[in-house]
């Protein structure tokens, strides 16, 4: 009878199923099916073609003493630390702007801050590059009319992540700015009256009123501003080809090459497992000190 039953609901609601079927369809062969074979792939060896050679852990042993892997670990960790110190204050500050009484035009105003971000990351990538060439940059050529020492930007192991990261901060503050924003709309303004009345500054309202109130939409941004710097890809690659040296090279640069250039199917796959498994871990971290946090204010 529960069966029959199960049956009957199904079938009265097949109009229903019907409709979200492409969903599920879709992500049965484009997400579910490659996340497996990719699994499978990390425990073999193959170059796309001919037949696929079973070397059980032996691309994850050599991931954990691959030199390259560890440098290109540390430069994506480089890209994210700038990120998260820069592009939430930043955002911050711009949202608090545009969210302010005294601002005139306020939505031409959010409409130009929000314009770099609808630029294609390649667009903006190879305006990027002209800009830092080391020859006819526009930033050389300032630096030059300041007096200054011109510097070898994108050739430069020293200097080569300064522009991509540049590049990262400006594309990412006005959407992260855009959340925050919509996060200032819910507090009531008139916690700011009562402030300045008891004499508070602009920072002491931003550290005591707002920043607490809209902390978990903050803790949002981090959590979603490290899995984007962690894998990012068209940004070095236009910018720098991850060079000079590799020193500017990020996680999924490093997939990709062994991928799609060396063929290397199998270590590929491992490569992009590891990263699932850091982004995981740090999630998972995030996660656990912002429940503690909660935990902690609500007590």
């Amino acid at each position: 009878m529960k069966g029959n039953s199960l049956g009957m609901r199904l079938w009265k609601a097949r109009i229903v199923y019907l409709f979200i079927a492409p969903y599920f369809i879709l992500f049965i062969f484009f997400q579910l099916i490659p996340l497996v074979w990719s699994l499978v792939l990390s425990f073999h060896s193959w170059s796309g073609l001919g037949e696929m050679t079973f070397v059980g852990m032996d691309n994850y042993r050599t991931l954990v003493t691959d030199d390259l892997f560890q440098l290109v670990l540390g430069n994506t960790v480089f890209y994210w630390i700038v990120s998260v110190i820069t592009i939430i204050p930043i955002s911050l500050m711009l949202a608090s702007i545009i969210n302010s009484p005294w601002l005139k035009r306020r939505n031409f105003v959010q409409t130009m801050m929000f314009l770099p971000y609808i630029i294609s990351w390649v667009a903006a990538a190879l305006v990027f590059r002209m800009l830092f060439d080391h020859e006819v940059g526009l930033v050389n050529i300032a630096i030059s009319s300041l007096g200054l020492q011109p510097q070898p930007w994108l050739v430069s192991t020293r200097l080569s992540k300064i522009p991509i990261s540049i590049l990262i901060i400006w594309r990412l503050v006005p959407w992260y700015m855009l959340i925050i924003y919509s996060g200032l709309k819910s507090v009531d303004y008139q916690f700011y009256e009562a402030a300045v009345l008891e004499g508070a500054n602009a920072f002491q309202r931003m550290v005591k009123i707002t920043i607490p109130l809209i902390s978990t939409i903050l803790f949002f941004c981090f959590i979603t501003l490290t899995i984007e710097c962690f894998r990012i890809f068209a940004q070095p690659h236009a910018l720098t080809r991850g060079g000079p040296g590799n020193s500017s090279m990020s996680i999924v640069q490093y997939l990709y090459i062994n991928g799609f250039e060396f063929f290397k199917l199998g270590y590929a796959s491992t490569v992009g497992y590891a990263l699932a498994l850091i982004l995981l871990i740090v999630s998972a971290f995030q996660l656990r000190v912002m429940i503690k946090r909660n935990k902690e204010m609500n007590f």
